[in-house]
């Protein structure tokens, strides 16, 4: 556990230099410290000393170094300037797109690091019954990867704190588990989890072409564009895949569970469900950032996006949920690093509901950096909040 004995905040929102909107998922770092900015644009950053400035950046943005000044830290409002591409700077590829993929899967090991790191991350999970908030679990944790030459069997995820709520309402309870949890950025790590999809099989059954190339922290993006070509026994995916033009390194992955087979969909996204319920899949999307700093490029951003309906054989109309989990690495340490134990790991198997528990302390997260809760989200945790406190 990192405690800081003096605390300097940095807050505010980040928009949109034109439109004035307020971006979400945008990058705000200092150093090896960085946070992500919630759905209403808006980011809180909690360091242990003052610093002259901060990066902020975003996919489709020109980055941004601004200057803090003592005093004016907690309010800022940050325009970002959309990335015009000109035609100079674009690089005309042809061929096949899927070499450029095996290229920067070759160089996965030369891109990516090679020793073992343990990783700061805050996860949050809600889950929405039509547009209500009926379940927040949230905790800060530990994630131990290995050199990126080796699998994920021996990268671990250990929960330093954490929180819940849940809907005190009858009805609103839905005994029904889907995949995901604080090991999603094990699993989902694409570059370095092989089976999910950079292996030979899988990416033989995908059909590739060039997307727009787009800008990461002022870098060229080639963007490689997959679509299931073969059908499989299992569901495959639509997605995008974005590789540095310079140091073929995979830096974004957007994919989406491929529908038009509700029962490989299904096997996908569910594990287990009460008698009588009817689970219908309607969405699985996942979207990965990865960082470049000091020579390195590591994982960064996660979040993975399930929407579904359920029936009942006694009602006559279903019921939509939403169901999301997200990730942001918030620190980093790379010497005298040590596995985490397996006795105090996350297993995918286990319920992050019951690892938790129920919260009421404004002041839990003290000096740990998290994804600030957007407007909706606060309000929702207010409300169950209070419903807890009079039941």
């Amino acid at each position: 556990m990192v405690v800081l004995a003096q605390q300097t905040t940095i807050g505010g929102i980040v928009i949109d230099e034109k439109t004035g909107r307020p971006l979400s998922q945008v990058s705000v770092s200092v150093g090896r410290i960085s946070v992500v900015t919630n759905e209403d644009g808006a980011f809180t950053l909690k360091l242990a000393e003052m610093p002259r400035n901060l990066t902020v950046s975003h996919l489709g943005y020109k980055s941004r170094e601004v200057t803090l000044e003592a005093g004016k830290t907690e309010s800022l409002k940050i325009r970002l300037q959309p990335t015009v591409i000109h035609l100079r700077e674009v690089v005309v590829r042809t061929g096949n797109p899927r070499e450029l993929v095996d290229i920067a899967i070759k160089k996965i090991p030369d891109n990516y690091s090679r020793q073992p790191e343990l990783l700061k991350a805050f996860y949050r999970e809600t889950a929405m019954k039509r547009k209500h908030f009926i379940y927040v679990a949230e905790g800060v944790e530990d994630m131990y990867k290995t050199s990126y030459t080796r699998g994920i069997g021996r990268d671990r995820v250990a929960i330093i704190k954490g929180r819940r709520l849940l809907s005190q309402k009858q009805g609103d309870t839905l005994g029904l588990k889907v995949i995901g949890g604080p090991v999603l950025p094990v699993q989902l790590d694409v570059v370095k989890n092989y089976e999910l999809l950079l292996n030979p099989e899988e990416l033989d059954a995908y059909s590739y072409s060039w997307g727009t190339p787009e800008f990461i922290n002022d870098r060229m993006q080639m963007v490689v564009l997959i679509e299931p070509k073969y059908k499989k026994d299992w569901a495959l995916y639509h997605g995008k895949l974005y590789i540095d033009n310079e140091r073929l390194a995979f830096t974004r992955v957007e994919l989406s569970l491929d529908m038009s087979d509700k029962e490989k969909a299904t096997r996908t996204m569910l594990v287990r469900k009460p008698i009588g319920v009817r689970f219908k899949p309607r969405e699985l999307t996942c979207v990965v950032d990865y960082r470049y700093a000091d020579g390195v490029t590591r994982i960064s951003y996660l979040r993975n996006t399930f929407r579904f309906n359920c029936d009942w054989k006694k009602r006559l109309f279903s019921t939509s949920f939403t169901a999301t989990c997200e990730m942001a690495v918030t620190d980093r340490q790379t010497e005298n690093v040590h596995p985490i134990a397996s006795r105090n790991s996350f297993d995918s198997r286990d319920s992050y509901y019951d690892k938790v528990e129920y919260f009421l302390d404004p002041e839990y997260w003290s000096n740990y950096n998290i994804i600030e809760p957007s407007e909706s989200l606060d309000k929702a945790i207010r409300k169950l909040v209070s419903t807890y406190q009079r039941n």
